[in-house]
């Protein structure tokens, strides 16, 4: 039952924008599953359901990984907005941000998980990426100036 009603939750989630734990349970009732809030409650966090801002402004449930997915594209968004130029030495990359970006450009970079980066520092404006092969820099500088054009659109 435990199964066949989570299964359900996830189809529910997918299908339609729920907000609280009352429309899940409203919504598990009108398909038959006869649940107390307890135990929405409990099936949330044993899915390990997340809140995110849908684009109106208001929370809905969706599952772990689709926030990840959701909060990667804000954070490549964030990226792309806050980016003004990039540089580099062998295998050193400078990235350039407005004032304050420095921090969200690093964090966002590292959400996309691209290939060959060892790691970033950030400071205020001034993101430095260090790549583990000298032929991986070329690549990741055209992904990161593809963003940056992306946003100039």
């Amino acid at each position: 039952m435990k199964i066949s009603r989570h299964a359900k939750i996830i189809e529910i989630i997918q299908a339609k924008e729920v907000e609280t734990q009352e429309q899940l349970a409203e919504e598990l009732k009108n398909n038959g599953f006869d649940i107390t809030q307890a135990t929405v409650s409990r099936d949330i966090n044993e899915l390990k359901l997340i809140k995110v801002v849908n684009a109106y402004g208001t929370y809905r449930y969706v599952t772990s990984s689709q926030g990840d997915s959701f909060l990667s594209n804000k954070l490549a968004n964030i990226f792309s907005q806050t980016v003004l130029y990039v540089d580099h030495v062998d295998k050193f990359i400078v990235l350039k941000t407005i004032s304050g970006a420095g921090a969200a450009a690093a964090e966002a970079l590292d959400s996309l998980k691209f290939n060959g980066i060892v790691g970033t520092v950030a400071g205020d404006n001034t993101v430095f990426i260090l790549v583990r092969k000298e032929e991986d820099t070329k690549e990741i500088i055209q992904k990161v100036k593809k963003m940056i054009s992306e946003y100039e659109k």
